[in-house]
């Protein structure tokens, strides 16, 4: 069927359910037919606008694309494109940020209303006609499940091998019919390798041969290589206390210069054979399964650059029965990442004196991305670490403040600080505590007498001393920065 055609199938007001997360497995085309006919709409004078749930973020040519002709209504559960990203802060696209192993759940019980369509990219289609799902499974089994429509992109681009890689597993329910997930090991399948869908429900099929959007990430720099320096000898102080097995427990990253940092550091370090239980396999993971430091990787979806992209498809053999890639419910679910210990590493865009963390908001009300899973694995984790400069905007601003501006995870959640000052381990610790070692461990030193002073002060006349903050100044580094651009005081 032809784009155009397909495209008719989503109508004014329709949710729809797309694949796509980190930008990899989402429709490449249907989206670029949908914004046709909302420029269309626009020239008769009428307005053309749907609701856009997927797994994660997914590329320009989808989120930037719709954003761009004002044809989302409502996005959600997570987004990173600049396009949306300057809507949803100038108030003009309503995003709804949430921890992604929620939204399959919350769509079962009709937290959004009803599924209309599900545009749903596959790698490739059996004789039996089941679906070989794409580089990502996000969301697709609940949208196939519960649209009323489907639209599929078969892009030959992904490799015929991804066959066999995937665990979707048909056995989560609503309470009060839940089952414990039988998941043990990182290497553990419980589904099957395929997307079912009855046929009668499939609209349209449209065959594509289009790459994912491949980011390349930035050489690590100093900064980043002093994180990861710092957390890797925190993971060795660990095992040398007992605390951690020798091949440490399974692994959840965030994406970005830090964690590649890490990823490499771990490539012929004293820890093997590693696992990772996380949500994306980014350039670091497979060469770690190519080094043999790692043995197995259970993921939702591939986050790769061009290269990485490259290594996956020439040698997808080597790595094909070393991955698992399962529905997001599955990668992120709390009982699984509680039961495994996973060691969750994710960044943060501030962290306060008591370990308070803002993942999400630039100076408290501006959407940088969104939370993404590093809730899901925060407050599961067997030890839940945050990773950040300890400055951003040349020095301008001190990612350790006294208040965080907006708080994703909370200090209960939180249990070690990470900057390339230094580590900040807060097990265990009251919370005046918590606040000296944050301050003496991870504060840049441009800063940390201020924040000293602040801390000394409030606890010398704030009326509560278990978690004294002076109330009228705790948000007033940020009000400083607004005001003169520096959180530096003169």
């Amino acid at each position: 069927m032809s784009l155009e055609d397909a495209a008719q199938f989503i109508r004014p007001g329709d949710n729809v359910g797309m694949s796509g997360f980190t930008g990899a497995g989402y429709p490449k085309e249907v989206p670029g037919a949908l914004v046709r006919r909302v420029k269309e709409a626009a020239a008769r004078g009428d307005r053309f606008a749907v609701s856009v749930w997927t797994g994660a973020s997914t590329a320009p040519e989808l989120d930037g694309a719709l954003a761009a002709v004002d044809a989302i209504d409502l996005r959600m559960p997570y987004q990173s494109d600049p396009v949306s990203r300057a809507k949803i802060n100038a108030g003009l696209l309503d995003y709804l940020d949430m921890h992604l192993s929620h939204v399959a759940q919350m769509v079962w019980e009709g937290a959004f209303g009803h599924l209309d369509v599900a545009v749903v990219e596959v790698a490739g289609v059996t004789p039996q006609g089941e679906l070989i799902p794409s580089s990502s499974v996000g969301n697709n089994k609940t949208w196939i499940d519960m649209a009323d429509r489907v639209i599929l992109e078969v892009n030959s681009w992904q490799p015929a091998k991804l066959e066999g890689m995937h665990d979707i597993y048909y056995g989560t329910a609503l309470p009060p019919h839940r089952r414990p997930i039988q998941i043990l090991e990182v290497s553990d399948r419980i589904g099957v390798a395929y997307l079912h869908c009855p046929l009668d429900k499939i609209v349209a099929v449209v065959e594509t041969n289009s790459p994912d959007r491949n980011t390349a990430f930035k050489d690590v720099d100093d900064v980043s290589q002093r994180i990861a320096e710092n957390l890797l000898d925190f993971l060795a102080y660990e095992v040398q206390g007992g605390r951690l097995p020798p091949s440490l427990l399974p692994l959840q990253s965030g994406v970005g210069n830090i964690a590649n940092a890490v990823l490499r550091g771990l490539d012929g370090g004293p820890f093997r054979p590693l696992t990772a239980y996380t949500e994306v396999i980014q350039d670091g993971m497979l060469a770690l399964l190519k080094s043999g430091t790692m043995s197995t990787i259970s993921a939702t979806a591939f986050s790769l650059s061009e290269d990485g992209a490259a290594d996956l498809h020439a040698n997808i053999d080597q790595y094909h029965d070393r991955i698992v890639l399962r529905p997001q419910e599955i990668s992120n679910h709390p009982e699984v990442i509680r039961r495994l210990g996973c060691l969750a590493m994710n960044g943060a865009i501030e962290a306060d004196i008591y370990g308070n963390i803002n993942s999400t908001h630039v100076m408290g009300s501006s959407i940088m991305n969104g939370i993404g899973g590093s809730g899901d694995f925060a407050r599961n984790a067997y030890v839940a670490m945050f990773l950040t400069p300890s400055t951003a905007k040349d020095g301008a601003i001190s990612s350790i403040v006294p208040m965080v501006s907006h708080v994703d995870h909370t200090e209960h959640d939180v249990h070690v600080v990470i900057t390339e000052q230094g580590v900040a381990d807060l097990r265990g610790l009251a919370p005046r505590r918590r606040a000296q070692r944050i301050i003496d461990n991870c504060a840049h030193p441009n800063y940390r007498a201020m924040l000293q002073d602040y801390f000394d002060r409030a606890s010398a006349t704030a009326p509560g001393k278990h978690t004294p903050h002076l109330i009228d100044e705790a948000l007033s580094w940020h009000a400083r920065y607004l005001r003169d651009g520096t959180m530096r005081s003169s």
